[in-house]
């Protein structure tokens, strides 16, 4: 593929490289390729082995072998088949499974963005693109990715700068300060979840510093690549599990908020494999790809008001709008005890399922509520499994939920308020915003993106326009092999110059 958009697998810098392959050797570091976080069965049992004494969360480049989604719930040794939970019909009102997997099973930020940080970050050591010694590596995000991008910079070697809204949640900011090398590293741009230009403002203006290397999730396409092929096959892996116990399963649909669109893209590996849906959800409150809208909502880990220039839109079948009310609500309603007390006593939910959502954060709360409104609106039933993820965890949402509560409930919050949650954000779910895009409105969607990307951030318009074409993200996957070969070599010449 020729595109000034992709970075291709060839080396163009050696004498980076070398710098790259020289300061990698010196953190002692080993790369995982791609296939095998894809398939950690494939991982030599040597490094297995070697991982028994690491904790998860610590800033050991052995963690860098757990960036997959096939941990226990301890984060420490792998399991068969990655952590999720088939939600109960008790909780969604709904015959069809929902199926949600766990993101908070990956190591040190405890959120799978740490995924596409990697793998981020990997193509530009092994084609000599970075310098570790010198470079700065730059993670513009609303929370997670930049933390991701925290810890494998500072795994690898290399100074990492988080670039968040100031407003996002506490904690995010709290892990930030302690995997930081200087607290200037963690720049504050104006706003919250959707205020993604501020952050490409900062960014730009960080880029003329040539030592500033921008890994911008939202056009970095090794991002839609590791969720295509890694997030992709972890979802079929669950998906063939339930299967065997149920033959007359069939996949439905794969439903993720779009945030920068990197996780979306296991629905295009998930689609050629099983031809379902692949769904996109965002807040009604800034209706992106419903209606053109802007806005300002508080469902932490999806951006908005632009489309990702990594975004497949042609390739997407249904838009979904989620209030972030019924974010917020649902995590008041599963993040405390008088919640809790009134699911298991009133409504007779399972208590080991009431305690998964301790694994779920606030976008997989509304991307849990947008497969509800999808199973109604496509009249879904028990043999139809629609599959979805929960980015984070709650516990990245304690204030959030703090704050809520101050705001909505002043004179206190008791079951009768739990009731009115559930009856109104679960119970009383409907499918309205729900868009079933036609070939028209996938070409609205994407032609929405040329502001952004051709007018503000100075993409070529042919470049822009070639991603309309399945054949540009073929090409893309095909890449993958070319890749893992780098990646070996560039491993093979870090363990050669260990051993002199």
């Amino acid at each position: 593929m020729t595109s000034s958009l992709v970075i291709q697998p060839e080396v163009i810098d050696r004498a980076r490289r070398r710098a790259a392959i020289e300061s990698t050797r010196a953190a002692g570091v080993i790369l995982p390729c791609w296939r095998q976080l894809a398939d950690p069965s494939l991982i030599p049992p040597a490094i297995e082995s070697s991982l028994q004494s690491v904790a998860p969360d610590a800033a050991s480049e052995k963690n860098l072998w757990r960036v997959h989604w096939f941990n226990r719930a301890d984060r420490r040794e792998k399991t068969a088949v990655p952590g999720h939970i088939v939600l109960p019909q008790a909780l969604t009102g709904v015959k069809t499974p929902i199926v949600v997997l766990f993101g908070r099973r990956f190591p040190m930020i405890g959120a799978h963005k740490v995924l596409a940080a990697y793998a981020c970050l990997i193509p530009r050591l092994v084609t000599g693109g970075f310098d570790p010694r010198h470079d700065r590596a730059v993670w513009p995000s609303t929370g997670n990715y930049c933390r991701g991008g925290v810890a494998i910079s500072r795994i690898v070697g290399c100074r990492g700068v988080a670039v968040l809204p100031a407003g996002m949640s506490r904690e995010r900011f709290e892990w930030l300060a302690q995997w930081v090398a200087d607290p200037a590293d963690i720049i504050r741009t104006p706003g919250t979840e959707s205020n993604v230009k501020e952050i490409y403002d900062k960014c730009a203006e960080l880029a003329r510093n040539s030592k500033n290397v921008i890994f911008n999730q939202f056009s970095q396409f090794a991002n839609y690549l590791i969720h295509y092929y890694a997030t992709g096959a972890a979802f079929d892996c669950v998906f063939s599990h339930l299967k065997k116990a149920r033959a007359e399963y069939r996949l439905a649909a794969f439903v993720s908020a779009t945030g920068s669109a990197g996780t979306i893209a296991a629905g295009d590996y998930l689609k050629s494999r099983h031809g379902s849906r692949t769904v996109a959800v965002e807040a009604i409150e800034c209706p992106t790809m419903l209606c053109n809208g802007y806005g300002e909502h508080n469902i932490q880990g999806i951006g908005d008001k632009h489309i990702p220039l990594i975004h497949n839109v042609m390739s997407t079948d249904v838009v979904v709008g989620v209030s972030d009310l019924a974010s917020d609500s649902l995590n008041v309603l599963f993040g405390g005890n008088i919640g809790r007390s009134y699911l298991a006593g009133r409504r007779k939910i399972d208590a080991d399922a009431i305690a998964a959502f301790d694994d779920i954060g606030i976008s997989g709360l509304a991307n849990i509520v947008a497969a509800i409104k999808l199973a109604k609106h496509l009249d879904l039933g028990a043999d139809d499994v629609i599959m979805t993820v929960a980015t984070d965890s709650a516990l990245l949402y304690a204030s959030e939920r703090q704050s809520f509560l101050a705001r909505r409930y002043r004179d206190g919050f008791d079951e009768v308020n739990a009731g009115e949650i559930f009856s109104r954000h679960l119970e009383g779910i409907v499918d309205d915003h729900v868009v079933e895009l036609t070939h028209l409105e996938r070409k609205r969607i994407f032609n929405l993106g040329y502001f952004t990307w051709v007018e503000q951030q100075g993409v070529a318009l042919e470049d822009f326009d070639r991603r309309k074409d399945r054949r540009f993200w073929q090409d893309l996957v095909d890449s993958i092999p070319a890749w893992d070969r780098l990646i070996e070599e560039f491993n093979a010449e870090v363990g050669a110059g260990r051993a002199h």
